[in-house]
């Protein structure tokens, strides 16, 4: 038995003469929700479309569920599940339809009727794909995933373009798929979203994996300290912070700034000094590190969508 869902060893792909995935390694344990996380064009569609069986790695070795997923994928695709980054169905299709249609390229099914209740659309069973709110939709495609009770889930790109609402709904819905004793592979740009909801990420940046961890690991491991934040007039100079002990870095941005740093006594050392220099400040909270930091500690720069 295979202690991996997924191993990766050392992918590769490449189109014409721009390297996509870069000597890529990495393993997905069996029932956690493994993400992989990085600005747009870091090479995770690629990625994740190679484990998938939809796109045949340049060089490199990948086993999903134990199989090769180019010359086994007919058999693996009975097994996992599958909700493609920007999916879409023919906009007059029915709800029940895709449903019942979808079910029916599989060996073995789950009652689609059971999923329109789970996902909350009995409601819209006769309503037309284009009907559909986003969030809506993307619940179908879920629903669609899990039609052969796969053991293994791919969501890429979950829920980009929904507003916050609906992405806290699609984050319980991911939970509810592990809930069910299913491994979840899901890709995602958003931080705060891997954060939220993966047990170990994968940080990718410019076609390679520079991190590998649990979100609480990372940040511990590779950010020291939190920040301070609070709002200052415009007799505040950031040089008045330089002399402070345990501060790494301070930024302004207007009338907001940002001081970087560790130590207990990091909020008592700023609020010193800025009452000697009698600078009033406003807001003042502190916060704590996120995966954003821990990117722009290893990068040295900041995440773009």
């Amino acid at each position: 038995m295979d202690t991996f869902v997924i191993q990766v060893e050392h992918l590769r792909k490449t189109y014409g003469n721009v390297v996509a995935v870069d000597d890529v390694s990495f393993q997905v344990c069996p029932g956690e929700i493994f993400g992989m996380v990085g600005p747009n064009g870091a090479g995770k569609t690629t990625i994740i479309e190679c484990c998938e069986g939809l796109r045949r790695p340049d060089r490199g070795r990948v086993r999903v569920l134990g199989m090769d997923p180019q010359s086994e994928g007919h058999d693996l695709r009975e097994r996992i599940g599958i909700r493609l980054q920007g999916a879409l169905l023919e906009p007059r299709l029915k709800v029940w339809e895709a449903l019942d249609l979808f079910s029916s390229f599989y060996r073995r099914a789950v009652d689609w009727a059971l999923l329109l209740e789970t996902f909350g659309l009995s409601q819209k069973r006769n309503a037309a794909f284009a009907e559909l709110s986003g969030g809506q939709k993307q619940r179908l495609l879920i629903a669609m995933a899990l039609l052969n009770d796969p053991e293994l889930v791919f969501l890429d790109e979950l829920t980009t373009g929904l507003d916050p609402h609906a992405r806290r709904a699609m984050w319980a819905l991911v939970r509810d798929i592990r809930a069910r004793g299913k491994t979840v592979f899901m890709t995602t740009h958003f931080m705060e979203e891997a954060e939220r909801l993966c047990d170990r990420v994968a940080i990718v940046d410019r076609g390679r994996v520079i991190a590998v961890g649990s979100p609480e690991a990372l940040i511990r491991d590779l950010v020291a300290g939190s920040r301070l934040v609070f709002r200052a007039n415009r007799r505040f100079n950031v040089e008045m912070l330089r002399a402070v002990k345990g501060i790494s870095r301070v930024e302004r941005i207007g009338e907001r700034v940002i001081v970087y740093g560790k130590g207990q006594g990091l909020v008592g050392e700023v609020v010193s000094a800025l009452n000697a220099y009698g600078v009033p400040v406003r807001d003042l909270r502190t916060e704590q590190s996120t995966l954003e930091d821990v990117f722009l500690a290893i990068t040295g720069r900041e995440v773009q969508g």
